[in-house]
């Protein structure tokens, strides 16, 4: 990895970052008024804390990692666009990533004007390393994997990860946005070994809180300190930070809710197996399942007709005729495979 001073675009480097009310008073006062807020509606009448370190201090126990090490976001979208904007030179710089993936990643790169490598994946979903490397040059800034993949559902080995994380000279996003329905370990155990690598998660899975829209970064100090320095003030809104407050509270009940879900994922899979209209299930480590069908238009059209909704990913690399389908409760996944049971295509 090139020295941290080189990847980042000069003027990020020397960048002065706003100073708001709450940065530079930090504590308890009976009094306030640094921040032009209205006295009235109380609590919500205040600016929320600008880095979250309550919520951090609850996530940094939980996952084993140094506080000042986290960075937390407006979902995923958020830290994966401010790496494009700390990183990347517009109409020079350059970012590679595996083809098929999560869309975001080339659409930050198409709006932050930034050149878009994908390598394709073979059949299997899986990725050579070297054909990766092999697109890189002294301008590429980023790479891109997720593990487990969507919309594939497969997790990647850490030896093919490790082999990225050492050659690659610029920074090494592992997005594991999916990786509480894996069986494979978190790469957050080895953030101290590796400076280039920016760990992905977020509260819209498993912890099934997509609607209040909160992610996490996990990096070294260095690279979270870049990311403070460009996001906005208060970027994370106090019933936002309430809400996860609560919901680190439950991490017992959270990992009930993944065990069935994984449980259940294993059910629908059985179940969808033995349907004509189904002709290949992928491998997943996730909370849904990537099915090659006999015509997913088709189907999908069918199942909207049903009141059930799926994904239609026909249109993907390699994804050809392929539906994604969600794990939902019993019911749900019970009420799909009855309206499968009786489609003929």
């Amino acid at each position: 990895m090139k020295k941290l001073e080189k990847l980042v675009r000069p003027n990020i480097w020397r960048l002065k970052p706003y100073s708001s009310a709450r940065d530079e008073f930090k504590g308890e006062a009976s009094v306030f008024l640094d921040a032009n807020e209205n006295p009235y509606n109380t609590p919500y009448n205040r600016y929320p804390d600008p880095l979250q370190w309550k919520v951090k201090e609850k996530i940094a126990d939980l996952k084993g990692v140094n506080i000042e090490s986290i960075f937390l976001g407006v979902g995923s979208d958020e830290p994966i666009d401010l790496l494009y904007r700390a990183f990347c030179e517009p109409g020079i710089d350059n970012v590679i990533a595996i083809d098929p993936t999560y869309g975001m990643y080339k659409v930050c790169a198409d709006i932050n004007n930034v050149e878009y490598r994908p390598v394709r994946l073979n059949n299997d979903f899986d990725f050579e390393p070297d054909k990766l490397l092999a697109e890189a040059d002294s301008n590429s800034k980023l790479l891109f994997l997720c593990s487990p993949n969507n919309p594939s559902g497969n997790s990647f080995s850490f030896e093919k990860i490790r082999y990225i994380l050492d050659n690659f000279q610029g920074i090494v996003i592992v997005d594991e946005a999916y990786i509480d329905f894996s069986a494979y370990p978190s790469l957050l155990e080895k953030l101290d070994q590796y400076p280039n690598l920016v760990v992905l998660q977020t509260f819209s899975k498993a912890w099934g809180s997509a609607g209040i829209r909160l992610g996490m970064a996990f990096a070294s100090k260095n690279i979270i300190q870049i990311f403070n320095k460009i996001k906005y003030p208060y970027n994370i809104n106090r019933l936002t930070q309430e809400h996860a407050l609560e919901l680190l509270k439950r991490n017992g009940e959270i990992q009930a809710w993944v065990k069935e879900l994984v449980s259940e994922r294993e059910i629908l899979q059985k179940e969808l197996s033995a349907l004509p209209v189904i002709l290949h299930i992928y491998p997943s480590d996730a909370n849904f399942l990537l099915v090659k069908t006999r015509d997913a238009q088709a189907l999908y059209d069918y199942l909207v007709a049903k009141g059930i909704i799926v994904r239609n990913r026909n249109k993907i690399t390699l994804c050809e005729n392929c539906l994604r389908i969600t794990v939902g409760t019993p019911e749900e996944n019970k009420a799909l495979i009855d309206a499968l049971k009786k489609v003929t295509l």
